[in-house]
């Protein structure tokens, strides 16, 4: 697109009246991609490293936020979801109350309670639990903790709405069950014929997604020592915790495929316990563990809107 197309102006509707003053009429083919045109930003490849909590010695919450090249309001990691690292320190308590419709954490390290609004959990390493619309909760910590925490809090703030109603209560996957479930899909004899070794999290109540809430979706995964886990790509933000890997493992991330069935000029983005990237939707990706040792990883999506709007488009070289 020339400079003269992508600084075109539109028609502008008579601003001395109120009910046209907001008219915007675009010609098509200059306004029909935004992205492509410069005019919306476009999810950016980022890495958090695991510094982030590791040197905050405090009882709060870490954004990973890039709202400012989203050009949103943030904080925000996607333009629907806001992940982030939470610490609490041991005897310390936090509360979080957000405007979204799921609220999700997986536990990195140390252990303690959530209370909320009819119930509570008590939680560990490896745990993951999930809290719907609606619900204040506050974190307990008896050895310091560290969450992996995601919403879609920028998804709700786009369309300037807040919940009216969950669609999913209050769930908790234990971390040595997720773990169980994992070993026994890697020792099923197809185990090797299989693009992904995962455990898919999902609520009963989402029948049309089999996702995690009606938003999220998450994945417990393994790649194992000496593994290739093929390119794939998808139409939904990933945003991926890396649980424990060794020097070795690493994502290759880029927009095209050879002919071969490879990724076209990568990106590579090397895997560190407890450190986050983003990979951007539509790019394809390609796990590798070069290593001895198996590496898991948690990735979290926007993946179930992106199936309800049946729009997901999730293809495997």
């Amino acid at each position: 697109m020339t400079t003269a197309e992508t600084t075109y102006e539109p028609t502008a509707g008579n601003q001395t009246d109120p009910l046209t003053a907001s008219v915007r009429l675009y010609e098509y083919s200059r306004a029909a991609n935004p992205v492509a045109a410069g005019i919306s930003p476009s999810v950016p490849l980022r890495e958090f490293p695991a510094s982030l909590h590791r040197s905050f010695n405090e009882t709060g919450i870490i954004p990973l936020d890039v709202s400012d090249i989203l050009g949103i309001a943030g904080p925000a990691t996607s333009p629907a979801l806001s992940a982030s690292f939470v610490r609490v320190l041991a005897g310390t308590s936090l509360r979080t109350h957000p405007v979204a419709t799921s609220e999700l954490f997986f536990v990195l390290v140390g252990s303690g309670s959530t209370v909320f609004d009819g119930g509570s959990v008590a939680w560990g390493r490896g745990d993951v639990f999930v809290l719907p619309a609606g619900l204040a909760a506050t974190h307990s910590a008896i050895d310091a903790a560290t969450f992996y925490r995601v919403t879609d809090e920028p998804l709700l703030r786009h369309l300037g709405v807040a919940p009216t109603e969950p669609r999913f209560p209050p769930t908790h996957f234990s971390g040595t069950e997720l773990r169980a479930e994992l070993g026994r899909i890697e020792a099923s004899p197809h185990a090797l014929d299989r693009n992904r070794l995962s455990v898919l999290m999902a609520t009963v109540e989402q029948t049309r997604t089999l996702t995690i809430t009606n938003v999220l979706w998450a994945m417990y995964g393994v790649v194992p020592p000496g593994a290739v886990q093929k390119p794939h790509r998808h139409q939904s933000v990933a945003l991926d915790l890396i649980i424990s890997a060794p020097e070795g493992c690493y994502t290759l991330v880029g927009r095209k495929l050879t002919k071969g069935g490879e990724i076209f000029a990568p990106i590579r983005v090397d895997w560190e316990a407890g450190g986050a990237f983003i990979t951007p939707p539509g790019m394809w990706h390609a796990h590798y563990n070069e290593s001895t040792i198996p590496a898991y990883l948690l990735p979290v999506q926007d993946a179930g809107l992106q199936t309800h709007l049946t729009s997901l488009d999730i293809r495997f070289s």
